[in-house]
């Protein structure tokens, strides 16, 4: 009886280091930028944005870090960025160039098109 319960949480160990190892990359389109939270001048210096883009059949929100400098005009709604998701941790980069590192904050299903006929 121990052997199976062994067995069981064995396979189950397994899969969610499989599942939280998961690795998404590629390109897509930046859907929305927004500033989150607020600055001040002793604790919060640097104003944080959330990204928004679709990839792989989910839409993914991503805050960038606080001790980070961006700059609005960097990532361009409509535009192209590159992206890299590993569990909770981000990088995005802008067709410019420009790179920043976030904390996925939220994934949501992309909604299937409805069937037109």
């Amino acid at each position: 009886m121990r052997k199976g319960y062994t067995i069981a949480l064995l396979v189950m160990t397994f899969a969610l280091t499989a599942a939280a190892g998961s690795k998404v990359e590629g390109t897509a389109t930046l859907k929305d930028f927004q500033p989150a939270g607020s600055t001040d001048k002793k604790t919060h210096k640097n104003q944080q944005y959330d990204l928004s883009f679709a990839a792989s059949g989910k839409q993914y929100t991503c805050r960038t870090e606080e001790k980070e400098s961006l700059k609005a005009t960097d990532f361009v709604v409509g535009s192209d960025v590159t992206f890299e998701i590993s569990g909770d941790k981000g990088k995005v980069k802008s067709a410019s160039g420009k790179k920043a590192e976030c904390t996925v904050v939220r994934v949501a299903e992309v909604p299937a098109s409805a069937p037109t006929h």
